[in-house]
């Protein structure tokens, strides 16, 4: 028997080894150079050791393994070579082992992701518990790497070209039964027992063993590389690639170089391709971003870093929702869905109901798929109760106000609530604009007030940005954190201001938008470069979801006095779009797009008429810049003015909240990812040019002389 700090190594009687995995420092094991190295030396000693017939790689973990250690690969050695060399040395050993002739077994009985799921694949055989909650694959390109220890060469060899191309590049993880249908697994058990012994029982009836690919006139599944099938998916594959990510994700890019290049090689040829592609995908700032922000910042939000550290958990039991609406409903559906009872009020019990309803569908959405039974749909229906009465919010932990926009309607439900509230609990409001400070002045007690603003649709936007005004208490604060991370979602905290930080940078995204619009781009190229560039949806187009009639509204809040020269030619622009020509957006089927019914949306052609284009009055690049540029620096702006606690909830916020490009690492790094110096002289350039919105603040002139950058 070997124990030690990373695995547990027996042999049972019948001389079948078991190799369980137990990284007993890590909150979950992972895979990397200090594993692979202890992992290696004894699977090799068991090769060596005449007793043993066969080996069961198993975990000792809730996870048989999540991954690769993160940590490792964020800040890789300066030494590119010695890097690359340390790779292809362990694709050598890990040969080694499957080339041995004694069989090995996966016995996977946990999540079994990225580094994990290709350790399973060097052993000959992969079984898995068939539990629901396991999940099984590589997922390494949302992180802007992808595959590297084997996966490209070795999936692609045992499920063909096309699903090993589809399921790597688009990062799909698979529960055991779909992880069955796709060929990740050979088998489903039960129980962690009928697994072990299916895996013993198939070592010791299979004692000479070899991998598919190892074997005499092995094939590709679907064809190899210059079969008809092959050139079809490769090529079909390049231009959707291109087509999604516009050249702006080298790690996906890699992802199909090594693929690409590897099929047809010898396997040890083509995993040390892979190797050489692997360390681009690492070196990359591409990677570096999406790992910090994307993994490690997400992770530290969702575990509720931002609370005060001196707050006791504030469970929430019950809660109360003011207004059924689209948010309040959502709302209601999160929270009874993680077992919070849950009142949901409204002007009227058939606008409560409708709201209900809302739930209602969502999980019988996911009853279809079998994901619940009846008895788990009807229990979380049965913890919402619909009502009228404010009565019915005693006893709550919580109540959020979901109503419309309107201070003077806020402020009449806060005091109607606050008169049944124990004087302890949080009373929060989900507004998207109007400063918290502002609304806890209807409140008696202001400490106890705070923003917890959520983004449409609830259920499937993950971020909530909690919103702190002049009064709100730490113990608030602590309260809406613990609220979010209950509930599964990922909280940033800001400070108040008009708009927060989301909204407010959202605006200048749109408003940039509108400006191009007037000045002459066409409005097609503002949105196809806006996507190239890498947000999900252009400025048009996410103008007129949440409505050109609401952006008014917005602006007319905020109060004419206020605006900018700028502001008045966006005010313009919605203004002629709206009140003169009703196109007030998606929701009456017409605004910078007609929305004709049973067909897509097509850019409204009278826009040509109301802003004349000159298709050569900037050039793409200046567009996409304009478009960043000035959502890093308005996010910059939020920082100096204490708006935003950290750059870590600025750059979270901006992936989750408005979609800036997750490749970027967000607003923040987008900043170091341009360069500090040359974003500073191309905004000084943009606004002799275009405007005083994108003048440098001077705190940040005085970075960049420091050489200071954000990470």
């Amino acid at each position: 028997m070997i124990k030690n700090e990373v695995l547990e190594y027996n042999v049972d009687q019948d001389g079948v080894a078991i190799i369980s995995i137990n990284m007993v420092n890590a909150p979950t094991n992972l895979f990397s150079f200090p594993f692979i190295k202890t992992y290696l030396e004894i699977a090799q000693k068991a090769v060596e050791d005449e007793q043993v017939k066969g080996l069961i790689i198993t975990s000792g973990h809730r996870d048989f393994m999540a991954g690769a250690d993160l940590r490792m690969l964020l800040s890789p050695p300066e030494d590119k070579q010695a890097f690359l060399d340390d790779i292809l040395l362990m694709h050598q050993q890990f040969r080694n082992l499957e080339t041995c002739g004694k069989p090995f077994v996966a016995a996977i009985n946990g999540t079994a992701l990225g580094g994990g799921y290709e350790l399973a694949l060097t052993c000959h055989k992969r079984f898995a518990l068939n539990n629901p909650k396991l999940k099984i694959g590589l997922p390494e390109v949302q992180l802007g790497l992808f595959p590297g220890g084997g996966g490209t060469q070795r999936l692609t060899r045992l499920i063909g070209i096309a699903p090993a191309l589809t399921n790597i590049l688009q990062a799909r993880q698979f529960r055991p039964a779909a992880a069955l249908e796709e060929n990740y697994v050979d088998a489903l058990y039960d129980t962690n027992e009928e697994l072990l012994a299916a895996a013993k029982t198939w070592i010791l009836e299979n004692p000479k063993v070899a991998q598919a690919w190892d074997q005499r006139g092995h094939k590709v599944p679907g064809g190899g590389l210059m079969s008809k099938n092959g050139v079809q998916t490769m090529a079909g594959a390049i231009g959707n690639l291109r087509k999604k990510t516009h050249g702006n994700y080298p790690g996906a890019q890699y992802a199909m170089a090594a693929i690409h290049d590897g099929i047809e090689l010898p396997i040890d040829r083509a995993l040390e391709i892979e190797a050489r592609y692997f360390v681009g995908a690492v070196y990359s700032p591409e990677a570096k971003n999406m790992i910090r922000t994307g993994f490690f910042f997400m992770n530290e939000a969702k575990k509720g870093k931002a609370r005060p550290k001196d707050q006791a958990f504030y469970p929430v039991k019950k809660i109360g929702i003011l207004g059924a609406g689209m948010m309040g409903a959502g709302i209601a559906y999160v929270s009874a869905k993680r077992g919070m009872d849950v009142v949901l009020k409204d002007i009227s019990i058939e606008g409560a109901e409708k709201g209900k309803a809302y739930s209602q569908k969502i999980l019988a959405k996911q009853q279809s798929k079998g994901r619940l039974n009846a008895e788990q749909v009807q229990a979380t229906l049965d913890k919402i109760k619909t009502t009228v009465e404010a009565s019915d919010l005693e006893g709550c932990d919580l109540v959020i106000e979901a109503v419309f926009e309107n201070q003077a309607l806020k402020a009449k439900v806060t005091a109607e609530t606050e008169a049944v509230l124990a004087e302890n609990k949080i009373y929060a409001s989900n507004t998207s604009t109007i400063p918290i400070t502002l609304l806890a002045q209807a409140s008696k007690r202001p400490e106890n007030f705070i923003g917890i603003h959520f983004f449409s649709p609830v259920d499937k936007m993950p971020l909530v940005e909690i919103i702190v005004g002049e009064k709100t208490s730490d113990y608030a604060i602590a309260a809406a954190v613990d609220y979010v991370t209950q509930i599964g979602k990922v909280p940033i905290v800001v400070n108040d201001s008009r708009g927060f930080f989301t909204s407010r940078v959202f605006g200048v995204y749109t408003g940039e938008g509108a400006l191009l619009l007037e000045e002459g781009v066409p409005p097609v190229m503002i949105d196809n470069i806006a996507k190239r560039v890498g947000m999900p949806v252009g400025p048009l187009a996410v103008t007129d979801e949440v409505a050109l009639s609401l952006c008014l509204h917005v602006m007319d809040a905020a109060g004419e006095d206020k605006w900018s020269d700028a502001e008045k030619r966006i005010y313009a622009v919605y203004a002629k779009m709206v009140r003169e020509l009703g196109r007030e957006g998606k929701k009456v089927g017409k605004g910078f797009y007609d929305y004709p019914e049973n067909a897509k949306k097509h850019m409204w052609k009278g826009l040509e008429e109301l802003f004349p284009s000159n298709v050569d009055y900037l050039d793409g690049e200046t567009v996409g810049k304009r478009l960043l540029h000035r959502m890093a620096l308005e996010s910059y702006r939020c920082l100096d003015e204490s708006v935003l606690r950290t750059t870590k909830d600025g750059d979270l916020g901006s992936l989750l909240g408005f979609g800036f490009p997750p490749y970027t690492g967000g607003v923040f790094a987008y900043i170091d990812y341009v360069g500090l110096d040359k974003f500073i002289v191309e905004c000084d350039d943009f606004a002799n040019r275009f405007g005083a919105r994108f003048a440098v603040p001077d705190s940040l002139r005085q970075r960049a002389k420091d050489g200071k950058t954000f990470y």
